[in-house]
């Protein structure tokens, strides 16, 4: 299986060159799911809102990650309504899972492979899915990401791993 060794940051939490990582993850985040959305359901399928923050979790470190995980939901809940404030709490810990997850493999390995992001996907879900169960109490609801999101994780996965090849030198 392919891996890459990658050059990875872990940037402290203030500073500006996190503000401008943060800042860029975060419009990544609030574009990418407006795209999504231009399909039926593409929120569902894809799961735009994870993305970016696994990729600056995995690349800048934790602290990257978690700004960019509670940030990215919120700007677009002010901005678009979406995601509605219901799941709000929801996608919030999930996408901070996400980013802990990929901080973790990626100081752990220090590498990029297609099984490390399997990992982190299988990891935010899982725990994200059942916590999402505890808050709901609707098993249907913490299952709507596996049912819907399959393509939405093998694009994490893939594309992640593409965009982490992309700028592993840099």
């Amino acid at each position: 299986m392919n891996t890459t060794t990658v050059k990875l940051y872990n940037l402290p939490l203030l500073s500006t060159r996190t503000a401008m990582y943060v800042l860029i993850f975060t419009l990544s985040n609030v574009l990418f799911p407006q795209l999504a959305h231009l399909v039926p359901n593409g929120g569902f399928i894809f799961l735009p809102i994870y993305f970016f923050t696994i990729i600056g979790a995995y690349k800048y470190g934790l602290a990257v990650g978690l700004l960019t995980a509670v940030m990215s939901p919120m700007v677009n809940h002010l901005l678009f309504g979406m995601p509605a404030s219901g799941v709000l709490a929801v996608i919030m810990i999930k996408g901070v899972l996400a980013a802990v997850a990929a901080s973790y493999m990626a100081r752990k390995t220090s590498q990029v492979s297609i099984l490390t992001l399997v990992a982190v996907v299988a990891f935010y879900q899982l725990v994200g899915g059942l916590v999402e169960w505890a808050m709901t109490s609707s098993l249907a609801a913490a299952l709507q990401d596996v049912r819907m999101g399959l393509p939405g994780m093998a694009l994490q996965v893939v594309g992640g791993y593409v965009v982490l090849r992309y700028v592993a030198r840099k």
